[in-house]
C-alpha cells in the first residue's frame, strides 16, 4: 500500500496526517505550534508531528511516497522555507520545511502551499461538487484565501498569491496588521486582531458596553458572546462584516469562482453572525454574478487534509491526477 502525508503548520498547531491512496486516512498526529525561541524549534516540531502520525499509522516516516505541506506565510519557495511569519514571535524570522522534510522522509515530492491554497485543493478534492471555478477563505488568527481558476490552483511565482488579508481596505489605514502595514483587512477583522480594533472602534466613539471590551484578556470569541445583548458588540460585529464583505467582494470580482468555502475558527464558530452577514451585504458591492458562499465541509481539517490531497494529485487537488 502506498502512503502519503500531509502537514499543516499554523500560528497555533501543527497538525499532520497519513493516508493510503485514496486519500483516507489511516494516521494522525496534533500539537502546538512552538513560539520559538527561532524557526529551528517549529521545524523540529513539525518533524516530530510527522513521526507520530506515521507511528500512530503503523508506518515508518521513509514509507512516504510524497508529503503535501499547508503552512502560515510568506513562503519563500525556491527555498522551500517560510520567512519572517506574520503572527508568530518576531524572533522566529525563517522556519525550514521542505528541505528537513525531505531529508527525514525520503520522498520524492515535497509540495509546499500556503495553508489557504492548501484548503482550496483539499475542498477541491473531497467536495462532491469539485468546480473548477472556486475559492477557500479562512477567517482565524490571520485571513488568507486559496483560489482556483479553470481548474488551476493560484501559487504565484513566489507562492504567496492569495494572501488577500493583506489587501488594503481602509486607506485611512487606522490599524496595523501583524505584517507591520497599515489598513489591510487582516489588521481588523482577523481573531488576532478584532480585540485591538474592538478597542480603537470603543474609544472613537460615543459607546456604553457591558462588554469588558477594556481588558487585557478580552478576545474575538467574548465579543460574539454578546452578539444580540450589547448594542457595541452588535455595531461592532456589523462593521467587522463590512470589511468582511469588502474583502469577498474583492475576490469575487477578481476570479468568479462558482463557491466559497469559509473557514477558521472566527467563521466556523460564529457562521451567522460572519458568513451570514457576508451573505447579505454581497448584492450591493459585487457586479456580476454572486458565489455560493459555505462553511467549509473539512473543519479544522481542511489545510491539512488538502496537504494530503496535494501529495496525492502532484499539488493539483485534480482527482484525474489522483496517483495510482
Amino acid at each position: 500500500m502506498a502512503v502519503y502525508a500531509g502537514v499543516d503548520l499554523g500560528a497555533t498547531y501543527v497538525r499532520a496526517v497519513v493516508g493510503d491512496e485514496t486519500g483516507e486516512e489511516i494516521g494522525r498526529d496534533k500539537r502546538e505550534t512552538p513560539p520559538g525561541p527561532t524557526g529551528i524549534a517549529v521545524t523540529e516540531a513539525i518533524l516530530e508531528t510527522l513521526r507520530a502520525a506515521c507511528a500512530n499509522a503503523d508506518v515508518d516516516p521513509t514509507d512516504l511516497e510524497a508529503v503535501g505541506i499547508g503552512s502560515v506565510g510568506p513562503l519563500d519557495l525556491a527555498e522551500g522555507v517560510v520567512e519572517n511569519p506574520a503572527n508568530l514571535p518576531d524572533t522566529i524570522e525563517t522556519i525550514p520545511l521542505v528541505g528537513p522534510i525531505e531529508n527525514l522522509t525520503g520522498a520524492t515530492e515535497v509540495h509546499l502551499h500556503n495553508d489557504a491554497n492548501a484548503g482550496v485543493i483539499g475542498e477541491r478534492f473531497y467536495s462532491d461538487q469539485n468546480p473548477d471555478d472556486m475559492a477557500y477563505l479562512t477567517i482565524s488568527t490571520g485571513i488568507g484565501a486559496g483560489v482556483c481558476v479553470d481548474g488551476h490552483v493560484l501559487a504565484g511565482w513566489d507562492g504567496n498569491a492569495g494572501e488577500i488579508g493583506h489587501m488594503t481596505l481602509d486607506p485611512e489605514g487606522t490599524m496595523t496588521c501583524g505584517c507591520g502595514q497599515d489598513g489591510h483587512w487582516e489588521a481588523y477583522a482577523s481573531g488576532n486582531n478584532i480585540p485591538r480594533y474592538a478597542r480603537e472602534y470603543y474609544q472613537a466613539g460615543d459607546w456604553e458596553t457591558d462588554m469588558p471590551v477594556m481588558d487585557a484578556d478580552f478576545g474575538a470569541p467574548d465579543l460574539f458572546e454578546y452578539a444580540g445583548a450589547d448594542d457595541f458588540a452588535d455595531a461592532f460585529i456589523d462593521r467587522l462584516a463590512t470589511f468582511n464583505a469588502m474583502g469577498v467582494a474583492n475576490i469575487v470580482q477578481a476570479y468568479a469562482p462558482l463557491v466559497i468555502y469559509v473557514g477558521g475558527a472566527v467563521a466556523e464558530n460564529n457562521p451567522e453572525l460572519v458568513v451570514g452577514k457576508i451573505r447579505e451585504r454581497l448584492p450591493e458591492m459585487v457586479f456580476g454574478n454572486i458565489p455560493e458562499l459555505e462553511i467549509t465541509t473539512l473543519g479544522d481539517d481542511v489545510v491539512v487534509k488538502g496537504a494530503l490531497a496535494s501529495a496525492l494529485t502532484q499539488g493539483t487537488g485534480d482527482r484525474e491526477k489522483l496517483r495510482e
